[in-house]
């Protein structure tokens, strides 16, 4: 492992969850599948399923953008119909215990929550599946706020941070996260960033302008403990 820059140790972090978190891929490709099957069932779609690498390409990114990306101009009701598939269908896998955090990140997590640090959540999903992940995988202990784009309506992942950030009165905190979007919220409010790369959703300038990548999660423990 290379040798990592020192940073100001947080008050707070926050963490993405999709690629950052959670294995994703545990629970999205089989509900991803049934989901266009139903589809085509309720006479809401026709053709092929979408190749599964587009929408693993497009984690991250608000759903209303990755259905833009994985089935483009079909209506408003298919895609309506398409979220609360894909939701309930993922959530029902997670109950049934297929679902999976990285490896160390629970150990990490509370590890770091002895330490007294804030812990979030900053998510571009939907609310029923973001608290679904936590809940299944218990996590709600540890964490002092769980923030998604679908619960809060906002635009983007910049507008998620800075309302927690300003929710909580947080001046100094790390974003958490694999994709650009985490990058652009940390940097655009000022914040650090830590850039994960092990889930392999994005290019490779997905991570450009972090402050740290690591390569496996347990990596932001050694961080946190060089950071001043």
């Amino acid at each position: 492992m290379s040798e990592f820059p020192v940073l100001r140790k947080p008050e707070a972090m926050m963490f993405d969850m999709d690629g950052t978190l959670f294995e994703t891929e545990t629970v999205l490709l089989p509900a991803y599948y049934a989901t266009f099957e139903q589809l085509r069932q309720e006479g809401l779609y026709e053709g092929e399923t979408p190749p599964e690498e587009i929408i693993l390409g497009s984690l991250g990114m608000l759903l209303e953008d990755i259905w833009a990306r994985v089935m483009p101009g079909v209506g408003e009701r298919t895609i309506v119909r398409a979220n609360e598939l894909l939701e309930q269908l993922q959530i029902d896998r997670m109950k049934a215990g297929t679902s999976r955090l990285y490896p160390q990140v629970e150990q990490t997590l509370r590890e770091l929550h002895r330490h007294g640090v804030k812990l979030f959540i900053a998510s571009n999903g939907l609310e029923g599946y973001v608290k679904a992940i936590v809940d299944v995988h218990q996590l709600n202990d540890i964490l002092d706020g769980v923030y998604s784009a679908g619960e809060y309506q906002t635009a983007t992942k910049v507008d998620l941070v800075k309302l927690l950030l300003e929710q909580h009165q947080i001046e100094r905190a790390w974003m958490v996260g694999d994709r650009s979007s985490d990058v652009e919220a940390g940097r655009q409010n000022d914040q650090t960033v830590i850039g994960c790369r092990y889930a392999d959703f994005g290019d490779s300038h997905e991570l450009d302008g972090s402050d740290v990548i690591i390569t496996s999660f347990e990596q932001l423990l050694d961080v946190f403990n060089k950071a001043e």
